[in-house]
């Protein structure tokens, strides 16, 4: 005899493991944290560590309170965000179109490849006498140390991602009838978007080093100026404060990067659960 059917609805999955982990890893992060800063406090307090080479974290966030106060870490943090941005906006708007001509065009790649394999080698540092040299010291040369410094990285990242796109994506869309604007902007733009964005936002972190290599050389503000103004001065608190404001505002401008990124690619959100 056959079993009686069940009516009742299959048992919803449940998601009480999920949330658990949602919550455990920020938990575990702030721990790490946590015992960072205290490891860092008893090496300090118990003379393990001189305080002259490493001081406090306390000393640290007093001179944080005091540099806020002053107005001197907001307007340095401005400073050098303005140059990053504009230098990295610059690169991209040349370096992504560059990158996506390099991996569609045969031609293009050929000019191309000879100087990207010159240039890709040199930090962004060695541009430093050469742009003091043509621009002086004002913005202009720290937003083309910037310009420099990451223009190439976005063009490599583009290309892999162009390169990588699936050639049948390409051969049913020509199949389908479709010309080469319509093939570029429907499915070789959407299927390298993703490499795109992951590239963008490694190289606006290469960005904020090339900005405060040129800041330390030549620089009345901004947070290269300040670190290297608190070597010169001996103060290592400053230096710290600097580096912690680094830090952050990369930090948050990640953060930043990966909302615009979930925004702009909906189709890939399910990947990232």
């Amino acid at each position: 005899m056959a079993a009686p059917l069940s009516l009742r609805a299959p048992a919803a999955t449940p998601r009480l493991p999920r949330l658990a982990g949602t919550i455990r890893q920020p938990l575990l992060g702030a721990v790490a944290v946590a015992l960072f800063l205290l490891s860092w406090w008893g090496a300090t307090a118990s003379g393990m560590v001189a305080r002259l080479f490493l001081p406090s974290p306390v000393e640290v966030a007093q001179a944080t309170w005091r540099l806020l106060g002053s107005g001197q870490l907001v307007a340095a943090i401005l400073a050098s965000s303005a140059r990053v941005f504009a230098g990295f906006a610059i690169a991209a708007l040349i370096a992504v179109p560059l990158g996506i001509a390099m991996a569609v065009c045969g031609p293009v790649r050929a000019v191309l490849t000879p100087f990207i394999s010159l240039l890709r080698p040199l930090p962004s540092i060695t541009w430093i006498p050469l742009t003091i040299l043509w621009l002086g010291i004002g913005e202009t040369q720290k937003v083309a140390i910037v310009i420099l410094g990451c223009w190439i990285y976005i063009l490599l990242a583009t290309h892999e991602a162009t390169r990588r796109v699936d050639p049948l994506l390409v051969r049913a869309a020509r199949n389908l009838g479709a010309g080469d604007l319509t093939v570029m902007r429907e499915v070789i733009l959407p299927a390298a978007l993703p490499g795109i964005l992951a590239g963008l936002k490694v190289t606006l972190a290469i960005a904020w080093s090339c900005v405060l290599s040129a800041e330390m050389v030549a620089a009345h503000n901004g947070l290269g100026a300040m670190i290297w103004e608190g070597k010169d001065w001996g103060d290592m608190t400053q230096v710290l404060v600097g580096m912690v404001a680094i830090s952050l505002t990369v930090l948050l401008a990640d953060l930043v990067a990966t909302r615009l990124e979930r925004a702009l690619l909906p189709w890939e959100r399910h990947r990232r659960h």
